[in-house]
């Protein structure tokens, strides 16, 4: 299909484009923008998720990050708290920021800080030091996410930005994988240099963050028409000449604020964000702790919680991976989660039915923490299982979810608003409650209580998005029935 468009942004008077040409510019911005905001993504959640494994990482000879910060369990859990706190109140002066300072700019800024704050945990002596430097960590690391979903805004249209937010989200899935397998390797190094290992997960993890900062700032595009030359710059404002973000539009007026903040509707987002960010806080620092209570001891842990990020499958040694610890079986681990998160995201976007795709899986989690609840706590076999398939669901409804967000929401201050309010609601409010539903006292039972919270959860996810699915259907058909046969930009559903 050839088009002919005539432009109103001083560009050329008339160009043509081909499907084959759009197909060009996204190609062009694909392979630079998202591996760059993946990579960004991968670091931010290892450090972010890195606790976890200190946690209980060389606990059988008393090294452990618990232990030698000489830390009671509601102490530890105040730590990890104070994080998502500090998470909640800096994701919407971060989303400014970063339309007023540059992404790349702001972005690598973030990124370095989070480095050196993260190898500042491995100097905690005590409690307090470890609350004092979590909270830093959580003022720094609450912009990178939603500040990448609506860095996305402007370079994408609605119906392509829920499969490349999964592609920034199944980072988080690798960064879990590789995060239980980094730790395994670094408690080998307990007491080098008289470090213990956990002391040495934080130095060499913070280290990537800030040397990659560098790379970031000069490397990072900021926006197309910037970035993009000739024909290839013109096809990609024409593209998002009606939807997307604009590096001219202005940041945050009292009025764009104010228009936000009371449209209801979008409170029903917020809502259905807040009931998935509790599996996704839970799972990510607490997976350690749950795989010790499936049987496994110490560096054992801290392995099999490869297999829930990575989920195993097509080899004949399946069983071993999930049932066994021999570390020579990990070599037949295969990517699926990952695979599913980007394939659920293409289906929303392709099918514009982002709100049953996140309620299916969302109801697919639920199952995997229900099933878990009910079992025997000696069925390790079983609960390992259903764990990866809590995994798989809770991780992959969220992309279509923040997709269907900002496809619902139409100016440049708007979205950058709310996105930074939907994951500071859900991504920090929302996963304050993940922090206590996993009690230590209930390791030898099964973690009754947070697994059936998360299910309890993940079921509210999924009449949640049933909901709004039918709010929406409803609002689009008034604005058809009202339009009197003309064109009218409906609701994304």
């Amino acid at each position: 299909m050839e088009v002919s468009l005539t432009c109103s942004f001083k560009l050329t008077p008339t160009i043509f484009f081909t499907d084959a040409d759009e197909k060009r510019v996204k190609w062009k911005q694909d392979r630079t923008i998202i591996p760059l905001a993946a990579g960004i993504y991968f670091l931010c959640y290892l450090d972010r998720s890195n606790i976890g494994n200190a946690r209980i990482l060389n606990s059988s000879t008393n090294n452990d990050m618990q232990t030698e910060t000489h830390s009671t369990q509601s102490q530890f859990n105040v730590a990890l708290m104070i994080f998502l706190i500090a998470y909640a109140l800096f994701e919407v002066p971060s989303n400014i920021l970063l339309k007023k300072l540059r992404p790349s700019r702001w972005l690598a800024f973030l990124m370095f800080s989070w480095g050196a704050i993260t190898m500042g945990l491995g100097g905690v002596q005590n409690s307090a030091g470890m609350t004092g430097v979590r909270f830093l960590l959580g003022v720094v690391e609450a912009g990178l996410f939603p500040g990448l979903v609506y860095y996305l805004t402007f370079w994408y249209k609605s119906d392509e930005r829920s499969i490349r937010v999964a592609m920034i989200l199944a980072s988080a899935t690798l960064a879990g994988a590789f995060g239980g397998a980094i730790a395994y390797g670094i408690g080998h190094m307990n007491q080098a240099a008289g470090l213990s290992a956990w002391r040495w997960l934080f130095i060499i993890e913070g280290v990537p963050s800030c040397l990659s900062a560098i790379a970031v700032w000069f490397v990072l595009p900021d926006y197309p028409e910037e970035w993009l030359k000739g024909a290839d710059r013109d096809i990609a404002l024409y593209r998002l000449r009606v939807e997307g973000s604009k590096s001219h539009h202005a940041s945050m007026t009292w009025h764009d604020a104010k228009a936000t903040l009371v449209d209801w509707r979008l409170y029903g987002h917020y809502l259905i964000y807040f009931g998935i960010s509790v599996p996704f806080s839970s799972l990510s620092l607490f997976t350690p702790s749950i795989t010790s209570g499936l049987g496994y001891k110490d560096l054992e842990a801290q392995l099999m919680t490869v297999p829930p990020y990575a989920v195993a499958y097509g080899t004949s040694r399946c069983p071993q991976i999930l049932f066994h610890s021999e570390p020579s079986v990990y070599a037949n681990v295969s990517p699926y989660a990952t695979v599913v998160q980007i394939l659920v995201s293409w289906s929303a976007d392709h099918f514009n039915s982002r709100a049953l795709h996140s309620a299916a899986l969302a109801f697919i989690g639920a199952l995997g923490f229900l099933v878990s609840a009910v079992l025997p706590a000696d069925d390790y076999r079983g609960r390992y299982a259903c764990l990866i398939v809590a995994s798989t669901g809770a991780f992959s409804c969220i992309p279509p979810m923040l997709g269907w967000l900002t496809s619902n929401v139409y100016s440049t201050a708007a979205v950058g608003l709310a996105v930074a309010l939907n994951v500071s609601f859900g991504a920090g409010i929302g996963q304050i409650p993940g922090v206590w539903i996993y009690k230590a006292e209930e390791k030898e039972t099964g973690y009754s209580t947070g697994h059936w919270t998360n299910a309890a959860m993940l079921l509210f996810v999924t009449a949640g998005c049933i909901s709004m699915r039918f709010f929406y259907g409803y609002k689009n058909k008034k604005l058809t029935r009202e339009s009197g046969g003309q064109e009218v930009r409906l609701y994304k559903l």
